[in-house]
């Protein structure tokens, strides 16, 4: 048996199965898997692999689950997470699909466990073994390329009208950390604050990356942020979210594209 991130424990599925994920790098993940032919449906924002995911249903966003989609789907079990999707439409799932899979990696180390906790549930452990040696070359790759880099203090930005970035209790700041970044400000309350991009917390930043999700930073974003004078200075650079925030089987294209770009 397998435990997910709620503490439910899960045997393994038996046909037929009908999944939905409500998490787009999960998605992914159960595509990789080869379960892509079980995916019964999906929300928008699940969009890789685009080819696989072409013909199958949608069923409203992360945030806004419609719940009358999901029963005409007749699900055997959808895949949910912590920070992705909110409890009151997880606990009108639970009146109607027989198993929810809670998922919470907190950091690129989780993911491993992911990988064997989707791959037992749907009998695909071999798959499931194949990825993490994948993601344990790709760690070392980039553990042992960052030993020779100087580490760094990036603003990791996530949003602007008002400007957010990500605590260092996030998924994404401990996969930069990985790169040998550390995201400020070091102490935040919130897990995405918001921020005043004024010399105070400037000052403490050598770095600023625009992240290409969920706000679309664009070029035009990096020339104003430019123009600003708590910016002089500054490096600024555009960063693909996707990997640095995906976990599943993106993390590990992640952790190479981080070793190329920090490169």
């Amino acid at each position: 048996m397998w435990r997910d991130a709620a503490g439910t424990l899960h045997e393994r599925a038996h046909d037929p199965v009908r999944i939905v994920s409500l998490v787009p790098s999960i998605t992914e993940l159960i595509c990789d898997l080869g379960l892509a032919g079980q995916l019964a449906g999906r929300t928008g924002f699940c969009v890789h692999p685009r080819a696989a995911l072409r013909s199958v249903p949608k069923v409203g966003g992360t945030k806004d689950v419609d719940l009358a989609k999901v029963r005409a789907l007749a699900p055997t079990h959808v895949l949910l997470n912590i920070d992705e999707n909110e409890k009151p439409a997880a606990d009108a799932l639970a009146q109607f699909v027989p198993h929810l899979i809670v998922t919470h990696p907190l950091g690129p180390l989780d993911n491993p466990e992911l990988y064997r906790l989707i791959g037992g549930i749907f009998g695909r452990e071999q798959v499931a073994e194949a990825l993490c040696a994948q993601f344990e070359r790709a760690h070392g790759a980039l553990a042992l390329a960052a030993n020779a880099w100087p580490r760094q203090r990036v603003l990791y930005l996530i949003w602007k009208d008002p400007w957010m970035t990500v605590s260092r209790d996030t998924y994404i700041s401990r996969t930069l950390a990985l790169a040998g970044w550390d995201t400020v400000p070091a102490c935040a309350t919130a897990r995405y604050p918001r921020v005043e991009l004024d010399q105070n917390l400037l000052q403490d930043a050598e770095l600023v990356l625009l992240s290409s999700e969920p706000y679309r930073f664009r070029e035009r974003h990096v020339a104003e942020l430019r123009a600003l004078p708590a910016m002089r200075g500054k490096s600024l650079a555009q960063i693909d979210g996707e990997m640095t925030s995906w976990y599943g089987s993106r993390a590990i294209a992640g952790m190479d594209y981080l070793r190329r770009f920090r490169a």
